[in-house]
């Protein structure tokens, strides 16, 4: 869900970067593989074990709750026509309301998902963002690209942003 956000974004900077090439010319470039960097850095596993953390317990009750729900209406199934009419349209109308608020919760869980997908993701990317522009301002670069489709690999600076990343993640509170 992450890669394909920056992967759109990084789209429109390359059209960007084609679109100003000849003034380019003698700029000092660098580029990222945001995918990497994505995947590696410890802010992204932090954050995912986090998301974990807060929505399995959720995840595993609304699934609790869908095996249960399938287990009644195929009990109804099984045993409507042993009851009687009261019977059968009382527990036709507790499966109906049962089935409205599952389909609520559920939609509900992937809503709230969604949106703290989004808040971490951005919090990241904030925090990975910063280390690129220092990693570029120390090493004297006009330009950083994410994802070209061809790049020198002399111009990558992908590792050493990884490197100051899991330095950052492993460096003491307060520092």
């Amino acid at each position: 869900m992450m890669q394909k956000r920056i992967c759109a974004a990084l789209g429109f900077a390359a059209v960007l970067l084609f679109a100003s090439a000849p003034v380019l010319a003698d700029q000092k470039i660098g580029v990222v593989r945001s995918a990497d960097l994505i995947q590696n850095s410890p802010q992204y596993k932090a954050a995912e074990q986090k998301m974990k953390g807060e929505f399995d317990k959720r995840k595993a009750d609304l699934d609790a709750q869908g095996k249960q729900f399938a287990d009644d209406v195929q009990k109804f199934q099984r045993d409507a026509d042993t009851m009687t009419p009261d019977q059968k349209a009382k527990m036709a109308k507790d499966l109906d309301s049962r089935k409205v608020d599952l389909g609520y919760a559920q939609q509900k869980f992937q809503e709230d998902l969604q949106a703290r997908d989004r808040e971490l993701f951005q919090g990241m990317m904030s925090k990975i963002k910063d280390v690129i522009f220092q990693v570029a301002k120390e090493k004297g670069y006009d330009v950083v690209l994410q994802d070209p489709v061809y790049s020198n690999p002399s111009i990558d600076i992908t590792d050493e942003v990884l490197k100051r990343l899991t330095a950052q993640a492993s460096a003491p509170a307060g520092k």
